[in-house]
């Protein structure tokens, strides 16, 4: 029998027939704005096809990211995409037996795809991991550390490696220093309480909910208090993912010369008080964050390995019940990551 592939539509060619290889996913099938979860469906997609440079990974765990809930929203992903197959994190096996893990970000360095096209987060332009199986570039695959679980695993690429670059790369933060965590209970959040605690961090933390505030501390943080409350001291760095509800509280509590860093803004992104003379007359600074590198990746996969450092999981639901993740994710009622098994 010939085994051939028909590029772009997932098919495989049995002398010279084509028969559909499908597999269980969770994709985005419409775009809507106010209600995302009504644009998420489950049910069968094709499989991945083979690809010259690329890797082909049998999913064995997963995990929800609020790009997931953007991407539902039409954040970043066009009409013209759909269908698409959600999720950015994955660990699994490759084709050769291998327990791996994903890096999230597609055109990176070129390989696979050519040194022309942009960068992209997985879900954007390529198929996402909430599926079987997922295709990425080969330059993407990376060992998975065998001190981690699948689950543990599968937690790393986006949120924690988000946290890890904000922490150790813009905010430069030492052993000693101090940082403020903005919205305790959300994945980059409660990575960098983690993250900090372990790397030797005075670690502060803000949330809304009183459960949610205890958890940080049971994590690590020295204190966490109400969002807007004032702090003992003024912190060396902020990491802010929440955006214009806490904006004003991050540069108030930054020291002189101290550096905000942001990631994301699920609370909008125009702030009613920007701060700017604060901003300027006492040398902060501001610093953009997305994702991070693949050498970070390895690094924090190392770093977990090493030290025991293990990302807080909140829920494992196998794929058939992505909906309840999702669901779980929008409404805020978590504390960490929601994996989803396959």
């Amino acid at each position: 029998m010939v085994r051939g592939v028909t590029p772009g539509d997932g098919s495989v060619t049995y002398r010279g027939t084509n028969i559909v290889t499908p597999m269980f996913a969770a994709y985005a099938a419409r775009i809507d704005r106010d209600q995302p979860l009504n644009g998420l469906e489950l049910g069968e997609r094709p499989a991945p096809v083979v690809r010259e440079g690329w890797s082909t990974i049998d999913v064995k765990a997963a995990s929800l990211n609020h790009h997931d809930l953007w991407s539902l929203r039409g954040v970043g992903l066009g009409e013209d995409k759909l269908p698409m197959i959600l999720g950015c994190d994955a660990a699994g096996v490759d084709e050769d037996g291998n327990e791996v893990v994903l890096h999230s970000v597609i055109g990176q360095s070129g390989h696979g795809v050519g040194p022309k096209e942009p960068r992209s987060i997985l879900t954007e332009r390529y198929q996402g991991t909430f599926a079987e199986q997922v295709s990425v570039p080969t330059w993407n695959v990376l060992p998975k550390p065998k001190e981690l679980s699948f689950a543990e695993a599968a937690c790393l690429p986006t949120a924690w490696l988000t946290a890890y670059r904000m922490l150790f790369t813009n905010a430069g933060v030492r052993p000693g220093d101090s940082v403020l965590v903005q919205g305790a209970g959300g994945g980059v959040a409660t990575a960098a309480i983690v993250l900090g605690k372990a790397a030797g961090l005075r670690v502060f933390a803000t949330s809304r909910d009183e459960a949610k505030r205890k958890r940080a501390i049971e994590l690590g943080a020295v204190e966490a208090v109400e969002p807007g409350a004032r702090l003992p001291q003024r912190v060396d760095a902020v990491i802010e993912t929440v955006g214009a509800a806490t904006w004003s509280h991050s540069v108030k509590s930054l020291r002189p010369g101290g550096t905000l860093v942001i990631s994301g803004a699920t609370s909008g992104d125009r702030p009613s008080h920007a701060e700017l003379t604060r901003v300027f007359f006492l040398e902060l600074k501001i610093v953009g964050s997305t994702m991070g590198s693949k050498d970070e990746l390895e690094d924090l996969l190392s770093f977990c390995a090493a030290t025991g450092v293990r990302p807080v999981i909140d829920e494992e639901l196998p794929l058939d019940r992505a909906r309840e993740g999702f669901a779980r994710m929008e409404s805020g009622e978590l504390f960490g990551k929601i994996v989803l098994t396959v």
